[in-house]
């Protein structure tokens, strides 16, 4: 019996989800020993003849990536670029369930974002589920407790970046291809990563104690094959879940099949578990049940648009 579009969607979403959450196990474990710059140099060279080719397979040409727009396209992929940093050097200190939960806030900066620079109206269910989000940071979080790090704040920079950034997708995608940006995004990646690997490559400025600095200030070492070739995995796995969602998001209805993006959490929690033995105490269990939760409401609200949309 053939699958319904919905389906395939459906599937699709989980399994690029799945995908990319070996790209987290593998950053995570390379993070003691490296720099992130040199993993994301690494990582987008081998990404990018995979994003042309998807570029070709989605557009039909490569034209698309030559567009008036690029500059825009270029602009979007800077603040994926601070996202995806700012979340990693917070998985660098922070188990991982509770660096996945506390991005999971970028669907509640999605709905704050969409109001201020968009003019959508927010429902009160999406405005209560919003402000119900974020008591759940707060539970995962726990400012003021001795167990309290700084590194939570980073996941958190990371999803705001990553909602500016697909707000932002919402006037370009009129005029430009969801394969296009995401070939724009990874070239700043690369070259945010080299100008990163210009600036601490030489490990002048090495040496922090804290692995989320460390991370980013330690300098390139030379890596047995082994660990060059988890680097270069991740290029093929950001290319490879990069489609399965684009494909996703492409054939099913996108209130349909968001809230799957949460399938995200049961990887989080067994990689950390079976990596190194990390799991959520009973209030960080509390505060990712309300940040999932709180997300899916404000995921299946109805927003209001702007006049003119």
């Amino acid at each position: 019996m053939r699958m319904s579009s919905t389906t395939q969607g459906i599937l699709a979403l989980v399994l690029g989800i799945a995908v990319f959450s070996v790209q987290d196990l593998i950053l995570k474990q390379l993070s003691g020993d490296y720099p992130l710059h040199q993993a994301m140099v690494l990582r987008s060279l081998v990404a990018l003849p995979f994003h042309l080719a998807i570029v070709w397979w989605f557009d039909g040409r490569l034209g698309t990536i030559v567009s008036p727009g690029w500059k825009k396209m270029l602009a979007r992929g800077l603040l994926g670029f601070v996202a995806y940093t700012a979340y990693y050097l917070g998985l660098a200190a922070l188990p991982i369930a509770d660096s996945v939960a506390l991005f999971f806030t970028g669907p509640l900066f999605i709905t704050l974002a969409a109001a201020l620079f968009l003019g959508e109206t927010v429902r009160l269910p999406a405005g209560l589920a919003v402000a119900a989000g974020f008591l759940g940071v707060l539970l995962i979080v726990k400012p003021g407790a001795e167990s309290f790090d700084l590194a939570a704040i980073l996941p958190i920079l990371g999803a705001l970046g990553y909602a500016l950034s697909m707000v932002a997708a919402r006037p370009l995608g009129r005029t430009e291809s969801a394969a296009a940006m995401a070939f724009w995004s990874n070239v700043c990646f690369l070259f945010c990563a080299l100008a990163l690997s210009a600036l601490f490559g030489s490990g002048e400025y090495g040496g922090a104690a804290h692995p989320s600095l460390a991370f980013l200030t330690r300098g390139w070492v030379m890596p047995p094959m082994t660990d060059v070739a988890l680097m270069a995995a991740c290029g093929v796995i950001a290319a490879v879940g990069l489609t399965l969602l684009t494909q996703a998001y492409r054939i099913a209805p996108a209130t349909t099949i968001a809230p799957f993006e949460y399938s995200f959490m049961f990887w989080a929690v067994l990689w950390g578990w079976l990596g190194w033995r990390d799991l959520p105490d009973m209030l960080g269990w509390l505060g990712i049940a309300v940040i999932i939760s709180a997300g899916m409401i404000v995921i299946r609200a109805p927003q209001e648009q702007p006049a003119g949309a």
